[in-house]
């Protein structure tokens, strides 16, 4: 169950981390944030970013091993980044539209899949 809890606030962290990361771009690319000065565009992403770590802290805390949890650091880690990589996937998907994907990234993706298997590896 920790496994699983773990997975899904490490999934919500990375949401509102690629938010906190891209999101400033697609506000810009609407003309929300065009006249902005770069010190706004840093502290709005900063503000999200903090709600970002209500969740990766304690995904941390109930998924390492030395908690009671069931994920090595390095294992911790590993899934971290493909968490990453899949929700960065889906919101470039659904808000840059316009952005591609090619072969190269999907074979980036499968090895960062492997990385994965590679870490459970005893």
């Amino acid at each position: 169950m920790k496994a699983i809890g773990t997975i899904l606030l490490l999934i919500c962290s990375n949401v509102l981390m690629t938010l906190a990361w891209y999101g400033h771009l697609k506000l810009q690319q609407m003309k929300v944030t065009d006249n902005w000065p770069l010190i706004g565009v840093i502290l709005f992403s900063w503000g999200i970013a903090f709600f970002e770590y209500t969740f990766m802290v304690p995904a941390n805390r109930m998924g390492f091993a030395e908690n009671g949890g069931p994920f090595s650091l390095i294992q911790l880690k590993v899934i971290q980044e493909v968490i990453t990589l899949t929700v960065f996937t889906v919101v470039a998907h659904f808000l840059f539209q316009g952005q591609t994907f090619h072969w190269n990234h999907f074979v980036a993706f499968g090895l960062l899949v492997l990385a994965v298997f590679f870490a459970f590896l005893k």
